[in-house]
């Protein structure tokens, strides 16, 4: 059996620690904070390994896949990675479908925080707040100072490995299984990461926040709500909260930095709060209560938060499959608030449940007119020309997306779709083939490559490429085979 020993390689929301900061205003002008040697890891290493972490990932946990919901939380890291010291660093960030509380950095810039930690935040800043932190320890090379240890794994395995770590905070029977699962041969595998590494990355991201326009004193905030939190868990306290306690000295030195900084105030995003109520109303395990939550605030606050309710009653509804009462409350929001694109896709999605295409069709062209370089709306738009037969301006739509989205899972499952609707069968199993490679099922990802290899119509050129990636599979099938 592996001995593997880890103290969360992937900084699993590390801000549960203690640590003692002094104040300093003065712009902090970061080190490079390499490896001891300077040859650890390359870049192009860096990056296949983060890549290698996200698909090992797929496997374990939950991503989200909302499009909405995805570009949210891109816009915020975009915002913070951008006032940084190298805002070139290459990031990821996406939100993992769990109610437990709990935020993490990978490898390559890959940043995560569940949907339960994102609905405990009460304003967008303490959200931020997270973000800047994990930030901070991936531009601080703190991950890599710790890899040395590790150097003599394999990429496939370093990654599973830091996924099965990260499953270990959430629940350590699973975590346990899936490193003896890994079986690297009695290596020992350890990482620790230091008080100093959170010192620095809290008062890094505490500079990040303000830098972005955020709150600083957002950061102490949440660390008191985080320990309000945890005291009414009473002996069922998640593992990571009882491995990483909220400390007073932690909010204590957090409040006594952010104080030097000038008050004002903060407005939240109306994006954020659509975000959160999107995610409310999906991790909702109980319809008729989240229908009747948002019925109460719909009569409180400011006309926005009310108008912010009314949609969270209409996304309620949505999910109860009552989809006239849905579409008569997002009609009034879109004429109450025409340049609020969430409630036009809900109401373009409404339609598409109603098998009413060609109007779903009609608003969402009349919102890419509006909002042309909303991307959320162009992956949706897809997913109803494809419901609507229309396979052809599908696959037109998604090959204008960005390079860094014709990476992801979803944009492979939805070019599949559209060459299968096209009747183009080696290129549909082309792309079911890397959106398996994707989420981390190499095995499939091979016989649907195989599967290519004999389907029509096929060219020399096609062919080449199918015969490489068959290649390029096999091999990283056999490498994590050499390791169990």
């Amino acid at each position: 059996m592996m001995n593997l020993k880890l103290t969360l390689l992937i900084f699993s929301f590390t801000i549960f620690s203690t640590a003692s900061v002094a104040i300093e205003l003065n712009k902090i002008h970061l080190p490079d904070m390499g490896d001891s040697s300077g040859t650890l890891i390359s870049p192009a290493q860096e990056q296949e390994l983060g890549d290698a972490f996200f698909r090992s990932l797929h496997q374990q946990l939950t991503i989200n896949e909302d499009a909405e919901i995805e570009q949210y939380i891109q816009s915020m890291g975009k915002r913070l990675v951008a006032n940084t010291d190298n805002p070139g660093n290459p990031f990821h960030f996406f939100i993992v479908l769990d109610n437990s509380i709990n935020a993490f950095a990978g490898p390559g810039g890959y940043i995560g925080a569940n949907s339960g930690l994102f609905l405990l935040t009460e304003a967008e800043s303490e959200l931020a707040s997270v973000m800047a932190h994990e930030i901070a320890h991936v531009t601080q090379r703190h991950l890599y100072r710790a890899f040395e240890a590790a150097s003599r794994l394999s990429i496939p395995t370093i990654a599973a490995t830091l996924v099965a770590a990260l499953i270990a905070t959430q629940s350590p029977e699973l975590g346990q299984a899936a490193l003896i699962a890994i079986q690297a041969g009695n290596i020992q595998f350890q990482i620790n990461f230091t008080r100093n590494n959170e010192q620095e990355a809290d008062r890094v991201g505490m500079q990040n926040l303000a830098d972005s326009n955020y709150d600083p004193r957002s950061m102490p905030t949440f660390f008191e709500h985080l320990q309000q939190s945890s005291r009414f868990y009473g002996k069922g306290i998640p593992e990571f909260l009882r491995t990483h306690p909220v400390t007073v000295s932690r909010v204590s030195d957090t409040r006594g930095r952010a104080e030097q900084y000038p008050y004002k105030q903060y407005p939240d995003s109306i994006a954020y709060l659509l975000t959160k109520v999107k995610l409310r109303v999906l991790m909702a395990n109980n319809s008729k209560n989240v229908l009747t939550y948002f019925k109460l605030k719909a009569k409180l606050g400011t006309s926005q938060q009310r108008a912010v309710a009314r949609y969270g009653i209409a996304l309620a509804y949505l999910k109860k499959q009552q989809f006239n009462e849905a579409k008569n409350l997002l009609i009034t929001l879109s004429e109450d608030y025409p340049n609020q694109p969430y409630y036009i896709n809900a109401l373009a999605k409404i339609a598409i449940e109603l098998k009413n295409y060609q109007q779903a069709i009609n608003l969402y062209k009349q919102a890419l007119q509006r909002f042309p370089s909303n991307k959320a709306l162009k992956i949706d738009y897809v997913k109803g020309l494809l419901k609507a037969g229309k396979p052809k301006i599908a696959k037109q739509i998604l090959q204008t997306l960005t390079e860094k989205f014709r990476k992801h899972a979803l944009y492979f499952e939805l070019l599949a779709q559209s060459y299968a609707d096209l009747t183009q069968m080696a290129e549909s199993h082309r792309y079911v083939a890397e959106y398996y490679y994707a989420i981390g099922d190499t095995k499939t990802a091979i016989l649907q490559t195989k599967l290519a290899r004999k389907s029509k119509p096929m060219n020399f050129y096609l062919k080449a490429i199918l015969d490489e990636r068959l290649h390029f599979f096999i091999k990283e099938e056999r490498q994590r085979k050499e390791k169990q």
